[in-house]
């Protein structure tokens, strides 16, 4: 699997996780439900987009190491 597919996945995964936490808060509407979205899923946001920033500056590197293999 390359960069480029992983990224996708894991933009995928995180899309549908998201989701699903939005059906979940249709029925879990509490401060424990709060405590959980600010605990673990915002700072994951803010993982995720430091991941794929890093995955896409590795693709990157990747590309040109290759370019200069040749």
């Amino acid at each position: 699997m390359g960069v480029y597919e992983g990224r996708g996945q894991l933009s995928k995964a995180l899309k549908q996780l998201m989701l699903r936490w939005a059906d979940t808060r249709g029925s879990w509407d509490d401060s424990a439900s709060l405590y959980f979205e600010k605990k673990y899923l915002e700072p994951l946001e803010a993982d995720m987009k430091a991941a794929t920033n890093a995955m896409d500056h590795m693709a990157a590197l990747l590309s040109q190491v290759r370019r200069d293999c040749e």
